[in-house]
Parts: C-alpha cells; sequence; structure tokens
C-alpha cells in the first residue's frame, strides 16, 4: 500500500490490519516521521499488536536535508514506549537477527531502526554472533579483564571498533559492546547483563548519535556519553559527523 505522506493513517492502517490478522503488517518511514505517527506507536504497543516499523535515515547522517530530517531525540522516545521492542542494528548480520526477532514476537511491536549510509559487516564467529539476539553482546574483547569498555548501536559500532584499535596501540586492555536493541538486554538475566558489562569496570564510554542523556543508566555520570545535545545541520553526511565529533580523535581524548 502506498500511503503518502501520512504516516499517523498508515500507523493506524497497519494496527487494523493486525487486529484482523492473516498479515505481518509492515511499514518504512524515516525515522525522524516516526513523531506523526507516535500516537498509532503508542497503540500499537497498548494492544500488544504485531506491528513492524521500518525506520531509516537514522542519524545526523542524512546530511543535506538538514536538521528537520535528521532525527535526534525519536530513539528515546521510541525506547520509552511501554511494550516497544527496538533494534538499531550495525550490519546486515544484526539486521537479520532483528528481523527474525520482529517476525517471531507476536505481543507487540518492533521498530528497526536502520541506516542511511551501507554498513561493513562486522568480523564475528558462530558464538559471538549467537548473542546478537540476546540484544547486547561482547562484540570485541580484551585478554583479561578490560579496563575501558565501549558501547554503541548502529553505524557508530564501526566508529568503537576503529576506537579500540587505536586504543590498543596504546596498550589499553577495550571490550567493545553492540546493543542493537536496549530493551532486549536488559530483559536477559543477570548473568548475562554483568557478563557483558561487569560492574568492576567503570571506565565506560557510550556512542550513539542520537541523545546523549538516555545512555547514562550504562555509563553513570563520571562517564562520558558521545551523542546529541542539539539538533543537527545541514551538510553532506559524513561532514555532519565529524563535526559533531563522531572521530576516533574524539573517542580517544
Amino acid at each position: 500500500i502506498s500511503y503518502g505522506v501520512r504516516e499517523f493513517g498508515m500507523g493506524a492502517m497497519m494496527n487494523g490490519l493486525a487486529l484482523h490478522g492473516g498479515f505481518i503488517p509492515y511499514a518504512g518511514t524515516f525515522l525522524v516521521f516516526a513523531d506523526y505517527a507516535t500516537s498509532a506507536l503508542r497503540l500499537s504497543a497498548l494492544m500488544t499488536q504485531r506491528v513492524i516499523w521500518v525506520l531509516t535515515h537514522d542519524s545526523i547522517m542524512v546530511g543535506e536535508d538538514g536538521p528537520t530530517h535528521q532525527p535526534v531525540e525519536q530513539l528515546a522516545m521510541l525506547r520509552s514506549i511501554p511494550g516497544m521492542q527496538v533494534w538499531r542494528p550495525c550490519d546486515s548480520v544484526e539486521t537479520a537477527v532483528a528481523w527474525k526477532a520482529a517476525l517471531a514476537r507476536k505481543n507487540g511491536p518492533t521498530c528497526l531502526v536502520l541506516s542511511r549510509q551501507n554498513l561493513a559487516v562486522v568480523q564475528r564467529d558462530a558464538k559471538t554472533a549467537s548473542g546478537i539476539a540476546r540484544g547486547g553482546y561482547i562484540v570485541k574483547d580484551s585478554k583479561g579483564t578490560p579496563e575501558v569498555i565501549l558501547i554503541a548501536t548502529g553505524h557508530e559500532v564501526a566508529l568503537a571498533l576503529a576506537a579500540a584499535e587505536a586504543l590498543e596501540k596504546r596498550e589499553t586492555k577495550v571490550r567493545v559492546v553492540s546493543m542493537p536493541s536496549v530493551d532486549v538486554f536488559e530483559a536477559q538475566d543477570r548473568d548475562w547483563r554483568e557478563s557483558v558489562l561487569p560492574h568492576e569496570v567503570r571506565a565506560r564510554v557510550a556512542k550513539e548519535a542520537s541523545n546523549s542523556d538516555y545512555w547514562r543508566k550504562f555509563v553513570g555520570l563520571d562517564c562520558r556519553v558521545l551523542g546529541m545535545r542539539s539538533f543537527g545541520t545541514s551538510a553532506p553526511g559524513s561532514a555532519a559527523y565529524e563535526y559533531f565529533g563522531f572521530t576516533v580523535q574524539n573517542v580517544l581524548e
């Protein structure tokens, strides 16, 4: 169905299709336009309906369209809806796991938050890949207890991995945690959560090109979050990314 620029109408009709049965409705729009669909998104969660939203163009790297089209606060909004499952995958492997989780979930809606940019596949073995379905997992680790943990989602996982490589050259033991779904990770048992984010490692940096305050619960007040505290700006995506400090050097600092 071609809905046109009618995100709320689209969401309401998807809720109706889910309630009718026989279909697993899914639809796509830019992440920033989830604002227009909030009432329908909220109702799909309230009614525990299997509705799948594919929300693309997920960050300031939308580029020249400018701040009107660059989402900043939308991820925090979606994550705050009770019963809404949100995935922001870092590559095609995490995306496939997210799709599988969305199709298998029968008691609520799912948002897949996807990049406009092509993202390289992260190298991981089968054991590492098995952790994706748990929402947060170690994608790169140090020998022994890490001195610092880098947490990231989506496009910023590649940044975390590059920063980890630079830190290792400084003989710093670093762990990189990819957290494609915070709510799925928080639903895991204590042992899993502790194995990924051990309390003994207090030095942490979270990276996500969205509202930075959301990540304080994982890094605390004394550590750092590389995120957004303003609207974006009109510039080529890579230029906007660098302008707001999403660089290896800034992570190292």
